[in-house]
């Protein structure tokens, strides 16, 4: 138990800040914009530590449960802190347009910037890598369908209709999850794993067979942990993951709710983007899962990260639409969720380029840079306020 507990000593830093900033809130706000600002960048750091942590036991489930399951429970976990962080952003007050803008900025982040990074990067240390194509094409068209439904068609619905609108939208994101779903852990979970081949055995002069990546092939999904990693660590049960994963979502929400107020303050009269909070929240449920899919693009896992990065775009937009519906349907003010024309062409560019890349089931450099490419000029369109 006490080893267990100094594992988690990580976890002190976001504790303690958020019992400093829940009694020290209206002290700070106060002080001027600048020492809210302040406030809210020093929250937003906590809030990633806590959300590593929470991945990190995300990670140690999936190791446990194996793969396709693994993959999902750290895209479910990300999602979770990212619903969190936008309903308490959204009851203070925030931007009617916060949710569709960060759903936007989710997908920019993790198709173009984190599959983008980890294919550049893993294309230039090990060629071309393989992964189940069927996974890519899976995920492309049922992130297609989901946006189309949620974050197109409003546009085109009439202001008095919206309700309707958005109970149909409620209704079809959870059928078509409850559908993935069901591929994803029963007769078409091999859509979502790959066989590697193995690799050529160790010299005979090394001490020991090198233990994860020799001999025998093994299934894709969350990248293993190494040795080294096993023998200096001790084993970590479920339960208390999964009270870990619990305790770290509750924190995350009571720092996220501070950070608002602190961040609304510091922001105000800045002229700062309105998008400029979408992206940092964005990044904030995306910090854990941008490290695991560059570690796994490094290993010559593919497969991890297109489930990760594809996975985490899709899981987004089919369980965040539904939830923030839900919430705009039981206040009775609708949130802006039809995209901009900039967006919408940022998005249409952006799922050609991955249906392209991801259709032959291996990735390099080039295809990285691409994706990479697009981030960068989704991250320009930010600052230009677009």
């Amino acid at each position: 138990m006490m080893s267990a507990l100094k594992q988690e000593r990580l976890l002190l830093i976001p504790i303690l800040l958020g019992i400093a900033a829940w009694f020290g809130e209206h002290a700070l706000l106060e002080h001027g914009q600048v020492a809210s600002l302040v406030g809210a960048v020093i929250l937003i750091a906590a809030i990633v530590i806590g959300s590593m942590r929470v991945a990190h036991h995300a990670e140690i489930l999936a190791h446990k449960v194996g793969d396709p399951y693994g993959t999902m429970i750290l895209t479910l976990s990300a999602v979770a802190v990212e619903v969190i962080i936008l309903a308490i952003m959204m009851n203070k007050g925030a931007s009617p347009t916060l949710v569709r803008d960060t759903i936007y900025s989710a997908v920019m982040l993790d198709i173009n910037g984190i599959l983008g990074l980890a294919a550049l990067i893993g294309g230039l240390k090990h060629g071309e890598q393989p992964y189940n194509d069927d996974s890519g094409k899976t995920y492309g068209v049922m992130i297609l369908t989901a946006m189309g439904i949620s974050m197109v068609v409003p546009e085109f619905i009439p202001t008095d209709r919206w309700q309707y609108y958005s109970v149909f939208t409620i209704f079809a994101m959870l059928a078509l999850y409850g559908l993935f779903l069901r591929m994803q852990v029963g007769t078409h979970s091999y859509f979502f794993s790959y066989s590697y081949p193995s690799r050529a055995a160790a010299p005979p002069a090394a001490p020991k067979p090198r233990p994860a990546s020799g001999g025998k092939s093994r299934r894709g999904g969350v990248a293993p942990a190494s040795a080294k990693d096993k023998t200096e660590a001790p084993p970590t049960s479920a339960v208390w993951s999964i009270g870990v994963i619990l305790f770290g979502v509750v924190l995350i929400g009571i720092l996220a709710e501070v950070m608002a107020v602190l961040m609304d303050a510091g922001l105000e009269g800045t002229g700062a983007p309105v998008a400029l909070t979408a992206i940092l929240v964005a990044a904030i449920s995306a910090a854990p899962e941008i490290l695991t899919a560059l570690r796994a693009a490094l290993r010559n896992r593919m497969q991890a990260t297109i489930n990760i990065a594809m996975g985490a775009s899709l899981s987004t937009v089919i369980l965040t639409v539904p939830v923030m519906e839900g919430i705009a349907l039981y206040t009775g003010q609708p949130f802006v969720m039809a995209m901009t024309p900039v967006q919408t062409t940022m998005v249409a560019i952006t799922l050609i380029a991955a249906a392209i890349n991801l259709n032959d089931g291996e990735t390099n450099a080039i295809e990285g840079m691409t994706h990479f490419v697009l981030f960068a000029t989704f991250i320009m369109l930010a600052f230009l306020g677009l």
